[in-house]
């Protein structure tokens, strides 16, 4: 018997995490293997794994601890549909991969794939002995794997890193900077800088606008590309707008709402700002480089170690708009500075294909 996937996902949320767990069962479904997503009935994974053909197994509510029934339960259906490699990429997921582990008839590869950072250190009693039943954590990035062998008591030999995947074939667009600054309905003749994502505080848009004011440099505007947070209120888009009023910038700010083409986006744009104060990983740094643009990045999470510390962008001081605000300076004064070619030929190392193949080697895989 060949190996089966199982990817587990109980979140009823749709974010990072639950795309990048439905993106790469996807992608190992393509490879030739045999693969299941695990989820709740009527979630926006299971809406989405309908829309992608990949085959579903529908799973109860359980609690994030020692929820022993549901841990039954869980073992059941991966005994019944032979799952041989079960896939976590939640950490409200892991308890309760733990107990159907100890339950499976068969022997089952448990692994799991690092989101997050660890917020606090997880050496107790408890915490080692559920991430002992782990056989593998992947992180996707080097200072999320020395985050983990500080603060967890987890064997070195079990914790890699694997990068999260990222399939490149949506940003080869045949698009010029001027086609795409038509088709958002954007000036030619000015330096631009972007910003994408949610309206809400963690991404950083109203710094980036105090930024904006605090610059010497007046010859850039910026593009911000996303919506309101839903269910979240109007309370930070009004404070958008009161600060794009009040500094007199209305004639320099742009707003537009999101697009599924975001390469149209990207090649719109000279540089791409991440301000939120530090992302994990931050996708939308290697999406920002696969089109050959900088970025402007918070010197925290994994920005830095993505930009190399500086060679393929810029780092400012996290949630400082006098910081944001001279790195813009600088990038104005030279906009030129990084090639694009180097910024696509360092986001390679982050396809999906190669990804995979890594995770193959680390799971032992074959087809």
């Amino acid at each position: 018997m060949g190996h089966i996937l199982g990817y587990l996902c109980s979140s009823t949320s749709w974010g990072g995490l639950e795309m990048n767990q439905l993106k790469n069962a996807g992608w190992m479904l393509e490879r030739g293997h045999k693969v299941f997503l695990l989820c709740k009935k009527d979630s926006p994974i299971e809406k989405a794994a309908k829309e992608a053909s990949i085959p579903i197994l529908t799973i109860e509510i359980h609690k994030k601890y020692y929820d022993f029934s549901a841990g039954k339960k869980l073992a059941s259906i991966i005994d019944s549909n032979q799952i041989s490699h079960l896939i976590v990429r939640d950490t409200r997921d892991m308890s309760v991969a733990v107990i159907a582990k100890r339950k499976a008839k068969s022997t089952l590869h448990l692994s799991y794939f690092m989101e997050m950072q660890l917020g606090v250190k997880k050496t107790n009693l408890l915490h080692t002995i559920r991430f002992s039943y782990f056989d593998v954590w992947s992180c996707p990035l080097n200072w999320l794997q020395q985050q983990v062998l500080t603060m967890t008591k987890m064997k070195p030999s079990k914790v890699h890193v694997i990068p999260s995947g990222l399939d490149l074939k949506q940003f080869e667009l045949e698009v010029t900077k001027s086609e795409a600054r038509k088709e958002l309905n954007l000036q030619e003749d000015v330096i631009i800088i972007g910003l994408i994502g949610r309206f809400d505080p963690h991404k950083g848009q109203v710094l980036l606008l105090e930024a904006m004011k605090l610059a010497e440099a007046k010859q850039f505007v910026c593009c911000f590309l996303g919506e309101p947070t839903k269910e979240a209120g109007s309370e930070y888009v009004d404070l958008m707008h009161k600060t794009i009023e009040e500094n007199q910038l209305s004639e320099r700010v742009f707003i537009r709402p999101f697009r599924k083409d975001i390469a149209t986006f990207f090649k719109a744009i000279d540089a791409f700002v991440m301000a939120s104060k530090a992302e994990t990983f931050g996708m939308v740094t290697i999406e920002a480089m696969a089109c050959g643009v900088p970025v402007i990045a918070s010197n925290a999470g994994g920005s830095p170690e993505i930009l190399d510390f500086g060679k393929y962008g810029m780092l400012f001081e996290p949630l400082n708009p006098e910081s944001l605000a001279r790195k813009i300076d600088m990038f104005c004064e030279e906009p030129n500075a990084f090639s694009p070619h180097a910024l696509q030929q360092e986001a390679k190392k982050y396809t999906h294909e190669g990804v995979c193949t890594e995770v193959e080697k680390l799971l032992k895989l074959k087809k």
